[in-house]
């Protein structure tokens, strides 16, 4: 195995991960602490601000008015998949640089929502994407950028990886 990292794999770049993590919840409590609930400040005019918004549900808040249950779902999930990622990063290959840093991503931000959910009971958003006062992008945080942009590479890969593949079949 000529692209082997090791018996660590890529789990160097939980280094990543972590600071992902520091950066979301650093991020939260001070947006917690400066607003009150749905306290905008605005950033530019009619497209950012900045928004305290607690999320019971997941993305996009599918499930929040839910009873309470889901809290506990979506954290199982989020363990069960932060521990796939760190699988499978530590079977990554040296030349998977790219990959390990979309896992890594990806991880952090889990990890970033996971904690608001087990410990608080919700998740803590503050960015606020809208188009003037009519459009209004559901607000996220620090975590939910780092996974989107992990998912994001980790799609942009598996385009990559099949047309490598396609080459070395012909």
């Amino acid at each position: 195995m000529p692209n082997a990292a090791g018996r660590f794999g890529r789990l160097g770049w939980l280094w990543l991960s972590l600071l992902v993590l520091v950066i979301d919840q650093a991020s939260k409590y001070y947006f917690e602490n400066a607003l009150t609930m749905y306290q905008q400040i605005v950033v530019i005019p009619d497209y950012f601000s900045w928004t305290l918004a607690y999320n019971t549900g997941a993305a996009f808040s599918f499930l929040a008015d839910s009873s309470g249950w889901q809290r506990w779902l979506f954290a199982l999930i989020a363990i069960v998949v932060s521990a796939v990622l760190v699988v499978w990063l530590k079977r990554l290959g040296r030349d998977e640089t790219w990959l390990a840093v979309a896992l890594a991503l990806v991880l952090g931000g889990a990890l970033g929502n996971l904690y608001d959910r087990v410990a608080l009971g919700h998740v803590i958003d503050f960015i606020l994407v809208h188009w003037q006062n009519r459009w209004y992008f559901p607000a996220f945080n620090f975590a939910d950028s780092a996974i989107s942009v992990g998912a994001v590479m980790l799609a942009l890969d598996m385009f990559k990886s099949k047309k490598t593949g396609e080459a070395v079949h012909d």
